[in-house]
Formats: structure tokens, C-alpha cells, sequence
């Protein structure tokens, strides 16, 4: 007994210790509608966000939909120490709910960045935010799926999905708070629950870190956020049928219909009717699947690909290039 004991509060030690690193860099955000959405249902007013250094300066990393229906002299940012303070400025990113805040203030405390990538389902993870306005609560759970995508998230417009999803609770007001593994680093932005209640049933959903803080550098340095491309069309009438015809057993990822010239899909060789099931490690379940982790893929790195052609799998290795640079796609 004693042992058990023992073990247990060597791993709750370790949670106080993370806890204690992680607090003093979230935030809680009040964000008072414009005048024209007040009153209106199913408007966020309260979330969190975290504090991270970008380059030389300190910005919170949060959620657009917190923000979205707020002016700069309207959100107020209330830090770990007490102080409250309204951003001069703030960006945002439609497509993936990210927006971050700039934090022109003495003395804060940045949060460590994690990879993101290197999680795997299992690890233990520590939400923490402002649940229904209790600033600064934290909750502990695991990594129950990676790259869940094609949810109902709201006003649909969060297009581009590749989530984390976690059992660690998530409730309303903990919108853009972090995610933070063991070691103490943010490795997800939590964004979303699915909930027939609107709280917490075990279900939530964070944004990887390394896409949330690839985006938020962007937006600062006043550039358009980079959209990953391959140079593919698919087949979006891809059936059981045709997935039968092309010698596969079971209906799974997404035909490739043409390829465009110059792009990376040529330059990797992939060719019409061949099936990619596999991309980044992530096996893909149709078309708007594989658009969305191409779009959220950070431009110039190189992917690997499991293609089905000719009966029989095949590796390749793609380079994804930046959406911009291509005039033509549609």
C-alpha cells in the first residue's frame, strides 16, 4: 500500500510541478461584443489564450472565435499577476480559428513550446483555462486521437481541421487555452468540444501547436498565411465501385483524377488512378481529408506518401510547395 502511494504522489508531484511552470503564462480574455452582435445567441464573450514569445516580443496565442465580435478597446487580457490590459493589436485566421494578441506589457512570462508532432494517443496531457469564467483551472487526461477532422464546429467556418483530440475536460470559456504534455510545454490550442449539452463530456479538441504557432508568426510579420499544395485533383466521386475496379479490397483514401504540371505531385510522380492513402503518417479517409492536412502542412516540408497503383502499395516522397506561388488552382 504504502508503495502505490508512493508512486501516486511521485506522478501528482510531477502534475504540481507542470502546473506551477504553466499557470503564470495563461491568460483570461474578455472580449465585450460590438454593438451590433449584442444580444445575438451563441456568441463567446470569455476564453483564455497563453502567453508565448515570438521572436523578441510576447504575444497570447489564442481563438479567433473568442475574439471574432470584439474591438482592441473592447478585449481586455488579464494576466496570471493580475494585471489587465487591452491589445493594440490583434490578428486572425479564419480558416483555422488562430488569432493571436500582441502583449505590450513588462514582466510576463512566456509558455515553452512543445512539437506537436511528436505526440502519440496515450500520452498524458494538462488542459488549462477560464471554464465558465474560473480563471487558471486545470484538468488532466490523455491524447485520445490524433488528426480528427470534418467536425460541426459552429458557424462552419473552421474549414481546415487536423485536430488533437483529448479527454482532459474542456467546457465553455476554455478557448484558447493551452494543451500542455508532461515536460511543461503547450502542444495544442484547445478550440472545441462535442457536447450534446454544451459541456464537457469527454470529448475536446485542441489545434496542434506547431500549426497554431506557424500560422501566428505569419499573421504578425503581416504576410498571407502560407496554404500547403500539392498540385492534385481528386476524385470526389470516389466509391466502393471504383475503389473495387482499381484492385483495392475496401473503399479507403482519395483518387487521384489528374495531376497539375510543375507541381510537387509531378515532380513526386504520382499519376491518375493512383489512390494516396496515406499521407504524413496520417491514413486518409476522402478528399476533404487530404485538403486540409495539405493546406495546414508547413511549405517546403517533405511528406511521405503510401499511393496505391498497379495493385500494390507504393512510397513516395513529396515536397509540399506554397498555395501562393501557384496562380492556377482552383
Amino acid at each position: 500500500m504504502s508503495r502505490d502511494v508512493d508512486s501516486l504522489e511521485r506522478e501528482l508531484g510531477l502534475v504540481k510541478r507542470v502546473v506551477k511552470l504553466v499557470t503564470p503564462t495563461v491568460v483570461h480574455i474578455e472580449a465585450t461584443p460590438l454593438p451590433r452582435f449584442r444580444g445575438s445567441l451563441n456568441i463567446q464573450e470569455a476564453g483564455s489564450g497563453v502567453v508565448v514569445l515570438f521572436g523578441s516580443k510576447y504575444y497570447v496565442l489564442t481563438n479567433r472565435h473568442v475574439i471574432r465580435h470584439s474591438s482592441n478597446e473592447l478585449i481586455d487580457v488579464h494576466l496570471a499577476d493580475g494585471r489587465s490590459i487591452h491589445p493594440k493589436h490583434t490578428w486572425s485566421d479564419e480558416e483555422t480559428d488562430v488569432a493571436v494578441i500582441e502583449l505590450d506589457a513588462p514582466n510576463v512570462v512566456g509558455a515553452r513550446l512543445g512539437n506537436s508532432d511528436a505526440l502519440d494517443i496515450g500520452d498524458y496531457v494538462l488542459a488549462v483555462g477560464s471554464p465558465f469564467g474560473l480563471s487558471r483551472s486545470v484538468t488532466r487526461g490523455i491524447v485520445s486521437a490524433k488528426g480528427r477532422h470534418n467536425l460541426d464546429l459552429g458557424d462552419g467556418d473552421l474549414k481546415l481541421q487536423d485536430f488533437i483530440q483529448t479527454d482532459a475536460a474542456i467546457n465553455p470559456g476554455n478557448s484558447g487555452g493551452p494543451l500542455v504534455n508532461l515536460r511543461g510545454e503547450v502542444v495544442g490550442l484547445n478550440t472545441a468540444i462535442a457536447s450534446s449539452s454544451g459541456g464537457n463530456e469527454g470529448i475536446g479538441f485542441s489545434i496542434p501547436i506547431n500549426v497554431a504557432s506557424r500560422i501566428a508568426r505569419s499573421l504578425i510579420e503581416g504576410n498571407e498565411v502560407p496554404r500547403g499544395y500539392l498540385g492534385v485533383f481528386l476524385d470526389r466521386r470516389f466509391n466502393e465501385k471504383r475503389a473495387t475496379e482499381l484492385g483495392l479490397p475496401q473503399l479507403t483514401g482519395t483518387r487521384v483524377s489528374a495531376v497539375h504540371p510543375n507541381t510537387p505531385a509531378e515532380k513526386a510522380d504520382l499519376r491518375p488512378d493512383d489512390v494516396i492513402l496515406v499521407y504524413n503518417n496520417v491514413r486518409i479517409e476522402g478528399d476533404s481529408h487530404l485538403i486540409s492536412l495539405v493546406k495546414l502542412t508547413e511549405v517546403g516540408k517533405q511528406v511521405n506518401l503510401v499511393v496505391f497503383r498497379g495493385g500494390k502499395p507504393l512510397r513516395k516522397t513529396v515536397e509540399i510547395a506554397d498555395m501562393g506561388d501557384f496562380a492556377d488552382v482552383d
